[in-house]
């Protein structure tokens, strides 16, 4: 089992067990459907778009049924990345019906959440089409299910930033400041020495930004430039000073940007602009999932 379904898993049966009050996974312990509704029914479950967006957590919402309803059949009629409509049919699944009761919410929180993200994702993609950068989420994820929104991002057409302080070297004011007397330069060039993995470094001005360029980082972060001559300007001569010492230098882009100004913010010329709206402010998207009784 890799990473992601690992960690799929792991976060389905956490989700569950908060909302059944039992980390053993029993249908019955849902109160209602207990009480409500006869043992041995059988149920399909249908989930229907109302509203239009991109699929994301598809997965998810499958393991919640296979958790609850391990005999459960399903068709999956939608894959993570295509596009929905209202009315759409996304996924239709058969079986036990108090599984498929005490399944509706977790299922549904998983799927509408990370749709959301990939939905929003979309739309900045779409919005800096024909620009050549890149939209890229951050750590602003929620904590827990990093991987999973992620993930999302993916199916909505994004790129992923590093996926934790393990996996790149992002120095950032702090860093710098408590690096202190060493220069940025010095810092800078000191990591990029030390380090198997790429370096990027955050940017203020213009200055901070060559110094970053000679210190050897592979990415230089533009971060809370204003876009316009300014911005431009900084992306120009990062990518001169990258050019003299005969390196390639990504430029990214981060900080006041929205789906208003993120195209000003591509037409400067920025490499990527990272968002953290992907992540930590998209909105779900409105889903229904209709429970029916069926036959045998």
């Amino acid at each position: 089992m890799d990473g992601l379904a690992a960690t799929l898993r792991d976060c389905v049966r956490r989700a569950l067990a908060e909302d059944l009050g039992a980390t053993r996974l029993d249908p019955d312990c849902d109160l209602t459907s207990r009480l409500a509704v006869p043992a041995g029914l059988s149920g399909c479950a249908r989930l229907v778009a109302k509203s239009t967006g991109v699929l994301a957590g598809s997965q998810c919402a499958l393991q919640v049924f296979r958790e609850l309803v391990p005999d459960c059949r399903f068709d999956l009629l939608r894959q993570d990345g295509e596009t929905f409509a209202p009315g759409d049919l996304i996924l239709r699944v058969v079986g036990d019906m108090r599984g498929l009761l005490a399944a509706e919410r977790t299922a549904l929180n998983f799927v509408q959440r990370l749709s959301g993200i990939a939905t929003a994702t979309r739309a900045f993609v779409a919005a800096v089409a024909g620009t050549g950068a890149r939209v890229l989420d951050t750590r602003k994820t929620t904590p827990g299910l990093r991987l999973l929104e992620k993930a999302a991002v993916l199916a909505g057409g994004g790129c992923n930033h590093r996926m934790g302080l393990y996996d790149q070297v992002l120095l950032k004011e702090n860093h710098f400041a408590f690096a202190r007397p060493a220069s940025y330069e010095e810092v800078v060039r000191r990591c990029v020495q030390a380090a198997a993995v790429p370096v990027t470094a955050e940017a203020r001005d213009v200055g901070e930004a060559l110094a970053a360029v000679r210190g050897g980082a592979a990415v230089v972060l533009l971060d809370n430039f204003t876009p316009g001559a300014g911005l431009r300007a900084a992306v120009a001569a990062v990518r001169s000073a990258a050019a003299a010492l005969g390196r390639t230098v990504e430029v990214e882009a981060s900080g006041g940007v929205d789906l208003r100004s993120v195209r000003d913010f591509a037409e400067c010329g920025v490499d990527r602009i990272s968002i953290g709206a992907l992540t930590h402010s998209a909105p779900a998207v409105d889903l229904s999932l209709l429970v029916e009784g069926v036959e045998g």
